[in-house]
């Protein structure tokens, strides 16, 4: 399964529940609960370390060290999100007055580390790229921006008739100081503009003899899985911005995002 349409991977409170097992991986993980106004959703956190990331409306994330309060945000369009870090062998309950929608983005860890809020003015925000590849890079748990044990996670903004996820790169060797072995989780959303609904592309090419290829039409509560291989373009509909959650993790011992550009593709557009 590397194509999840929406309602494909849906669980119990689950909208989305990508784990391991399903993915078949060792690592990375990603759930989205949609929370009715005055809702709550309870959880224990397991083997894993978490991030509780509004994508629309507030929370409180309760801890057993006390109450983190997240104001959320409108849509994942409107800008940049607090977050909640909450760590493994721990029970959290997440509790939203008004409702909304929260991606919780996993990674089986080792390291217990506290819980802790993050502010969205700290979040680091990258315009990459040029032309018709720009886009914006929010690197909210990016491996030098917060601190966890193995779990990387980004947002990405490509405006309508952009690409981004270019030039086509991979993550699926280790190789020190050149490349780190990264499982990856793309979970798209699609701007809609009154009933018209958008859609994008993307693509997944093999880097090895049988790895991965996929060319996937994605809505927005889709995802697509990337064990390996070429990832990008990430092609958004003119008049229609595309947001994707990245969720990263792998075996390295160092908690680091090393990529491989393809090298048949020119590497001006970064």
């Amino acid at each position: 399964m590397t194509y999840v349409p929406k309602g494909s991977a849906a669980e119990g409170p689950y909208a989305l529940a990508i784990d391991p097992k399903r993915a078949g991986w060792s690592y990375s993980q990603l759930r989205v609960v949609e929370l009715e106004p005055g809702g709550t959703h309870s959880f224990t956190t397991g083997e894993s370390e978490w991030i509780v990331l509004p994508l629309t409306g507030g929370c409180t994330v309760q801890t057993a060290d006390g109450i983190i309060e997240l104001l959320g945000r409108d849509s994942v369009f409107s800008g940049v999100s607090d977050f909640a870090y909450v760590p493994r062998d721990a029970r959290i309950q997440i509790a939203s007055g008004a409702g909304g929608r929260f991606a919780l983005a996993g990674a089986k860890c080792e390291r217990r580390l506290p819980a802790r809020y993050g502010s969205a003015p700290e979040v680091p925000v990258e315009n990459r790229g040029s032309g018709g590849c720009a886009r914006e890079v929010r690197g909210f748990a990016a491996a030098d921006a917060f601190d966890c044990d193995r779990l990387i996670a980004v947002e990405v903004i490509t405006p309508g008739g952009n690409w981004s996820s270019y030039p086509p790169h991979k993550h699926d060797e280790h190789r020190p100081g050149i490349e780190a072995e990264l499982e990856e989780i793309y979970y798209f959303e699609i701007e809609a503009h009154g009933d018209r609904e958008g859609f994008g592309y993307q693509r997944v090419s093999p880097s090895r003899e049988g790895g991965t290829d996929v060319l996937a039409e994605v809505r927005t509560g889709d995802a697509v899985l990337v064990p390996d291989g070429w990832h990008g373009p990430s092609v958004a509909q003119p008049g229609h911005a595309m947001y994707y959650l990245n969720v990263m993790a792998g075996p390295g011992q160092e908690r680091e995002w090393r990529i491989c550009f393809h090298p048949d593709h020119t590497e001006g557009y970064r």
